[in-house]
């Protein structure tokens, strides 16, 4: 094989290997620089190739660069964290394996094989720094029986250590509740930890909760994981339905014995923290999908907390409005008092599928459309809501017809009056069968069969 051919190999591997790869000559300056540290680094060759290194990136006070400190000291230095910046001012977390190039006792250079860790080393700050909330059970918005329920069942839960799962569509307030139930706890004064588990690959997501030890894979270094950062706190674990069955099985280990093991780790650490998950879908469902896995379900379910949809609490709707209103009013220096009645009307009669969260955005929408008007009116709206007006009117058409709908009652009893005849309906079109009704309303099993209780719906 030839020198060219020899040449051509060499870079290849160099740069399609997983590492990044990033070598110094005797004067400090690069001579490799692969695509791997490119991705890591956010910047091109041509940035950092045949310049000195300390002109090209910037370090922390009392700080240096590794590959420099192995070059002037001659020594290899591993698994070392640097955190350090680019040529924008970008921060930039490695984890390092470096070592001089020597040959007949001279020093020609040093090379350093990096790991990246940006993104962890980000979301554990976030982590450590949240140890507060925002929300208490005073600042969960509505009036409506099925709120005041589950407010009453989330506040019962603050005497105890129990965990909780809450269930809930997405947009409805599940961290609201886990919040509230952690400021009115004893463990008020403890952190308060989230983490989003559908927003990680599980690679990065189990060293995230359980802690890395040093060694345990490539660039892993000592960590703690949230369970030990939550200690004494609550760790609120969102979308837990997304968690892998591996890692679930993990977590149950955890929530029975109390005492944590990080990866790699062989030493036990005892745990102290309230765990509360949240899933999006009925956990039923969850379990018989294989989402969820059975024994966890029992063991986060101690105390369980079903979150009404926006469309099951529509009395919930103008209190929500004026509160929105008021928090842009604040934000935005406006002074708009309210919305049309056509727009509460519509408001009122939409399905909300992103419940209370999309009716946020609607209203910050709409405030930002505004000039010198105060209400808010439908060309206010954004225009995916004003194209379906029609729609939303047509579909409560025989609802109207049928039922005389009249000044003299109020919204409550005109909505129970709506909700029991649709539901009626449903339950004839499915043949009185209660789980194809629910999967028709869009509904859980047992909120229907709450419904029909409240409204004394007979099969």
């Amino acid at each position: 094989m030839n020198q060219k051919i020899l040449t051509k190999l060499y870079e290849e591997i160099i740069d399609r290997v997983s590492v990044g790869i990033h070598a110094v000559d005797e004067d400090g300056k690069t001579i490799i620089y692969n695509n791997k540290m490119c991705e890591m680094e956010a910047m091109e060759k041509e940035d950092v190739l045949y310049k000195d290194v300390r002109e090209v990136f910037h370090f922390q006070e009392n700080q240096s660069s590794t590959l420099l400190k192995s070059l002037e000291n001659g020594e290899e230095i591993v698994n070392v964290k640097q955190t350090y910046f680019n040529n924008r001012g970008v921060e930039i977390t490695t984890v390092n394996n470096t070592f001089p190039i020597e040959l007949e006792g001279n020093i020609y250079g040093a090379v350093e094989i990096a790991t990246d860790v940006t993104k962890m080393e980000r979301l554990m700050r976030q982590k450590v720094r949240q140890t507060k909330t925002d929300f208490t059970f005073q600042q969960i918005i509505g009036q409506s029986h099925e709120l005041e329920e589950v407010k009453s069942f989330a506040k019962r839960a603050t005497r105890t250590n129990s965990n909780v799962l809450i269930i809930g569509e997405t947009g409805t307030g599940k961290e609201l509740f886990a919040q509230s139930i952690h400021a009115e706890s004893d463990r008020a004064t403890g952190p308060f930890i989230t983490q989003n588990c559908a927003a990680l690959p599980d690679s990065l997501i189990e060293g995230i909760l359980f802690g890395t030890t040093k060694g345990s894979f490539t660039g892993a270094i000592d960590n703690p994981g949230l369970f030990e950062l939550a200690q004494g706190g609550t760790l609120l674990l969102d979308e837990l339905n997304s968690l892998n069955f591996a890692l679930q099985a993990k977590l149950l280990r955890v929530l029975q014995e109390r005492k944590v093991r990080r990866i790699g780790g062989s030493e036990e650490i005892p745990v102290d923290v309230r765990v509360i998950a949240t899933v999006n879908e009925d956990p039923i469902d969850a379990v018989a999908n294989n989402h969820l896995r059975k024994d966890l379900y029992y063991r986060l379910a101690v105390v369980s907390l079903l979150i009404p949809p926006l469309r099951e609490r529509r009395e919930d709707i103008p209190l929500l409005v004026d509160e929105f209103i008021k928090k842009y009013n604040d934000l935005f220096k406006l002074n708009v008092k309210g919305v049309s009645k056509e727009v509460l009307q519509f408001f009122v009669s939409h399905s909300w599928p992103g419940n209370v969260r999309e009716l946020e955005h609607v209203i910050e929408a709409s405030m930002n459309l505004i000039n010198y008007e105060d209400r808010i009116e439908m060309h206010h709206l954004p225009y995916q809501y004003r194209r379906s007006e029609s729609e939303e009117e047509v579909a409560l058409h025989p609802f109207i017809e049928s039922n005389k709908m009249s000044t003299n009652t109020n919204l409550t009893e005109q909505l129970a009056l709506f909700e029991k005849q649709y539901i009626e309906q449903n339950l004839i079109k499915n043949g009185n069968h209660i789980t194809n009704t629910a999967k028709s309303l869009g509904i859980s099993r047992q909120s229907l069969q709450y419904r029909m209780k409240r409204l004394n719906i007979r099969l």
